[in-house]
């Protein structure tokens, strides 16, 4: 049997009235084929699951990217119409979620709104937008064009020589797509910023002295993981963790 990683959901609207929970296909794609483990799609709800009950029944998790942010009150600032949309119930599973796994040694995966969730819930915050900064780019996704054009690599990421995102890519510079409009305000506790853009926005974080897997990324790795030269190690090494988490259980 394959060790399970739950794949957290994000709510939505279908056809604007129908909700659900949903994940991109490309997330249990990259679980499934790359992290050879079983994928299984997490309703991030309070109402639904309960963290002790995703911690007792998946070995890892994917912190997946998702449009609504993580709530600015859950890193003491106060909202505004530039911090955009909200998933309270998924902030309510997540950030504790994360707390949880640190302290365990409990494998798991963070991207785009995910990476913005290790650090919120080890006590950092987030810029509301940071095209709006001086000096920074626009990461946001391209308004237009096909899912080719949306994610394809747009910005190098650099990584200390010595550091673990370089040993894992084998390379202290990387390629990768970019579209998020948050980022790193001030770090959390324990978190160490390895990637940077070329504007300096943090794009790959871990948490320091973690027992466990803990790496996470600004950017899509998802995207043609089984085939991305940068995308499957990282899918890869997850993947050996969360096996060798379940191996423990």
């Amino acid at each position: 049997m394959r060790p399970r990683v739950g794949i957290i959901g994000n709510s939505y609207l279908l056809n604007d009235n129908y909700p659900v929970h949903a994940g991109g296909t490309m997330s249990s794609e990259a679980i499934a084929e790359v992290s050879d483990c079983l994928p299984l799609m997490i309703p991030a709800d309070p109402r639904f699951v309960s963290v002790e009950e995703l911690l007792h029944n998946c070995d890892g998790f994917l912190l997946t990217g998702g449009r609504p942010n993580v709530h600015p009150n859950e890193y003491g600032e106060t909202e505004t119409e530039a911090h955009g949309a909200f998933d309270r119930a998924r902030d309510a599973i997540t950030l504790p979620l994360v707390r949880a796994c640190v302290e365990r040694g409990q494998p798991f995966l963070g991207i785009c709104r995910g990476f913005q969730e290790v650090n919120v819930a080890m006590g950092g915050s987030l810029y509301p937008e940071i095209r709006d900064l001086p000096g920074r780019m626009n990461h946001r996704m391209p308004p237009d064009g096909t899912i080719e054009e949306k994610f394809a690599l747009r910005h190098v990421v650099s990584f200390p020589k010595e550091g673990v995102f370089a040993q894992l890519f084998g390379a202290d510079q990387v390629m990768t797509n970019t579209l998020h409009g948050q980022g790193i305000k001030e770090p959390g506790h324990r978190i160490v910023i390895e990637g940077t853009a070329p504007d300096g926005t943090p794009e790959a974080i871990y948490v320091k002295d973690a027992p466990g897997f803990t790496l996470a990324v600004q950017w899509h790795p998802e995207y043609q993981a089984p085939t991305d030269p940068v995308s499957r190690p990282l899918f890869e090494a997850f993947g050996a963790a969360v096996h060798a988490w379940a191996t423990t259980r």
